[in-house]
């Protein structure tokens, strides 16, 4: 399928969706509530975007956005998708009952970055221990003990 077949695909589901072609791989953005029905419909639709290969946050100080990038191995697709959120209270729904690689993934984004992944089945931190405080992936961190500034 191509980039245009894709882009209308989307946004029979996603009319608010606007797309980025600059990169190696199109870019789909969508508002963050916008995010499970939508994945929905890519994992379970004729191309079916079965691989889950990336998820991650950017911190833009102004807001956080979340990253997935999405395989469909059976038509070699690949697509990333973008989600902003608010850096005050970040939420997103969860994909971990679509993606099971999502799971891991989620954790480590609320541990590193603070975003809560509504319905997800076991959101507790992966690395640091329960009593750290912060997120060290966010720009305003400060750690005076290592002495990191970002």
């Amino acid at each position: 399928m191509t980039n245009e077949g894709i882009k209308e695909f989307i946004t029979q589901f996603q009319p608010s969706a606007t797309f980025d072609e600059t990169g190696e791989w199109l870019n789909i953005l969508i508002d963050a509530g916008d995010w499970k029905p939508l994945a929905r419909q890519l994992r379970n639709e004729p191309n079916r975007y079965d691989y889950l290969f990336c998820l991650t946050c950017i911190d833009w100080k102004t807001h956080l956005t979340m990253v997935y990038h999405l395989s469909s191995t059976t038509h070699r697709h690949t697509i990333v998708i973008k989600a902003k959120t608010d850096r005050t209270n970040p939420v997103i729904d969860t994909v971990s009952d679509i993606w099971k690689t999502a799971n891991f993934h989620e954790r480590e984004v609320y541990e590193l970055f603070g975003v809560q992944f509504a319905n997800h089945p076991d959101l507790r931190k992966l690395i640091l221990t329960d009593d750290f405080e912060g997120y060290p992936l966010r720009k305003d961190f400060e750690d005076p003990i290592n002495m990191i500034k970002l």
